[in-house]
């Protein structure tokens, strides 16, 4: 008789849906999908707390290295915080855009997209959500432990969040701005926890305008092996 696992196992016995209802499910959710666009132009309207409580709990079913789920979403609705964060993101990205910090190729890459160095949706929006990887783990004696394959399993977590926005309505951005260790000071993260992303949230402004961009087509984003 095999020996018992070491860990408590689960049934797990997912509804089985007939094909038809497969497709369908998975022809409206991609659609649904792509509808999704990156958003720098927001309204200041007011979006339920709820809706971004939501959105981290599905954030929180992604899978993750060994299970260890190394991230933590800092949600940010306070106007004093959101201002030190925008003035601290644009004099770092004034030093890119203006003071040089960006190679050409990069600046050449990000000009179809009309960017700078100016964030004022990061004030305008109700909510910012900074999702923090954490490089390690911390056990409860204050030893560290290691965590495994912390960005992939981070970025599925915030594809999930982004997900979860769309699907509610709302829109976000995935802003970057580097280096981005002032968010670690403003938001009082303890020293294992990095930033990774930080997501302004909130509706589309009445007269927002996104870059009009192609998303790769079917034939180069899929391959078969052998060939069809």
């Amino acid at each position: 008789m095999a020996a018992e696992p070491a860990h408590p196992f689960v049934p797990y016995r997912p509804t089985r849906l007939p094909e038809p209802e497969m497709l369908r499910r998975g022809r409206e959710f991609a659609a649904l999908l792509d509808e999704r666009r990156s958003v720098r132009e927001f309204s200041g309207d007011p979006v339920p707390r709820a809706c971004i409580d939501l959105a981290v709990r599905a954030a929180n079913t992604a899978p993750s290295g060994a299970h260890q789920q190394p991230w933590t979403f800092v949600v940010v609705g306070d106007p004093d915080t959101k201002k030190r964060i925008r003035e601290a993101a644009e004099a770092e990205e004034r030093i890119n855009y203006e003071g040089g910090r960006l190679p050409p190729d990069w600046r050449a890459a990000l000009a179809p997209l009309g960017t700078g160095s100016d964030k004022p949706y990061l004030e305008t929006v109700p909510w910012l959500v900074v999702c923090f990887a954490q490089k390690y783990g911390v056990r409860p004696d204050g030893t560290r432990r290691k965590n495994y394959y912390v960005n992939e399993s981070v970025g599925i977590a915030c594809g999930m969040f982004i997900t979860a926005l769309h699907t509610m309505g709302l829109s976000t951005l995935t802003h970057t701005p580097n280096p981005m260790a002032f968010l670690s000071g403003i938001c009082g993260r303890p020293p294992n926890e990095r930033p990774y992303i930080l997501f302004p949230v909130g509706y589309p402004a009445p007269d927002a305008r996104v870059p009009d961009l192609r998303r790769k087509p079917m034939d180069e984003a899929m391959a078969d092996v052998p060939p069809r």
